[in-house]
């Protein structure tokens, strides 16, 4: 955890993660743990703006691409970058590309005063056994996550040594995108790692679920196949995006509104 700072102007940037899906709808709107970071900055710092220009699908090239010069012209003093886990699970993955992409946008946020806070990806093996075998991309992927924020001096919250991140209470049934409770298990951390008291216990344990049969297990399974692989596996063939012809959501800066 480092020493606290105040904020005044902080700026998401990503995919759908950072968008806010799995917390909310299209029809409601999404809140996601961006939405939630910024409420809790906000309880202590009312005049804190907040923009969110994520957009769900993109891939961390175009999130570089698309989303760091805005974000620059926002003069953020917080940045919150979270991006390659569309890279992470589709074929021609490449770790050093995917982490040079990040790098370059820790380096210019950093250099332009923001303070930057990232995230290494849970262990996606426990989530879902089907992606045991992208396990060792996550490994990769994360290594150079923290040696890139290492350099320049962003934070990380390190989600893959901890165990509770990887409770399917935490992801929604996509088991891509977090549930609520794991938007704001997120958001907890990444205050934690700013400095914000009353967010320690950001990983912890979960009371224990009851134990499901082989049987349901492998129904499960099933289900989660038919319902989102295969979706998902349709849309990679004929060359679509969920995120395509979609804008960010608060492009702009904005104050935060109290919680009802």
């Amino acid at each position: 955890m480092t020493a606290r700072r105040t904020f005044t102007r902080y700026v998401a940037i990503g995919d759908s993660q950072t968008e806010g899906l799995g917390d909310g709808d299209d029809v409601r709107g999404h809140r996601g743990f961006a939405d939630r970071l910024a409420e809790i900055l906000a309880a202590d710092s009312p005049e804190l703006l907040y923009a969110n220009l994520a957009v769900r699908g993109r891939l961390a090239g175009r999130v570089k691409a698309e989303q760091m010069e805005p974000a620059l012209a926002l003069r953020p003093d917080l940045v919150t970058v979270m991006a390659g886990m569309n890279d992470l699970v589709r074929p021609g993955f490449d770790a050093a590309r995917i982490a040079a992409d990040l790098e370059e946008m820790f380096a210019a946020l950093t250099a332009s005063g923001a303070t930057v806070v990232t995230v290494t990806f849970p262990d996606i093996g426990r989530i879902s056994p089907m992606a045991r075998r992208a396990v060792p991309r996550v490994l990769d992927l994360n290594a150079r996550i923290r040696e890139a924020a290492a350099r320049h001096g962003a934070l990380v919250l390190d989600t893959f040594p901890q165990a509770a991140m990887v409770d399917p209470r935490l992801w929604s049934q996509d088991r891509l995108h977090a549930a609520p409770l794991g938007h704001s298990r997120i958001a907890s951390g990444m205050a934690h790692v700013l400095g914000v008291p009353g967010h320690a216990d950001w990983a912890a344990p979960l009371p224990p679920s009851p134990a499901r049969s082989l049987v349901r297990r492998a129904a499960v399974e099933a289900g989660w196949a038919a319902s989102f692989l295969g979706p998902w596996a349709v849309r990679r063939i004929r060359g679509r995006s969920s995120g395509d012809g979609r804008t960010a959501k608060r492009p702009a800066l904005t104050p935060v509104l109290p919680l009802p």
